[in-house]
């Protein structure tokens, strides 16, 4: 009976599992989003490439108006897959590119291997 359950329930779980993770993603962009405005606007700007998303939790060096942090914990959230977010400065179409790569952690790709963010295009 368990080995039956598993079987026609074990798809349907994954791809509820995918499915959350990539919901996960979306709701972790929206929230680096609010709290690089809120970088913004104390600074004057967005972090570069280099400071990256780190600058929302500690002052880089030399920034003035700095009043953060901006994100809760001691390190920067990984994506649900536990990979990094991309972060670069100046971004395709806007003024960053905030990206989770997906599952397989490459750009491009489909259902759970999308990007997921801005400059995903």
């Amino acid at each position: 009976i368990l080995g039956l359950l598993a079987a026609v329930a074990g798809p349907r779980v994954i791809g509820y599992l995918g499915g959350a993770r990539t919901d996960t993603a979306g709701v972790q962009v929206a929230a680096f989003r609010q709290a690089l405005d809120l970088y913004r606007l104390d600074v004057g700007d967005y972090p570069t490439t280099e400071q990256g998303l780190k600058a929302l939790i500690e002052a880089p060096q030399g920034t003035i108006g700095w009043n953060g942090p901006y994100i809760n914990g001691q390190t920067v959230p990984l994506d649900p897959w536990g990979n990094a977010y991309v972060y670069r400065v100046p971004g395709a179409d806007d003024a960053y590119d905030l990206i989770s790569l997906g599952a397989d952690n490459r750009q491009g790709g489909s259902g759970e291997d999308a990007d997921i963010g801005t400059g995903t295009d």
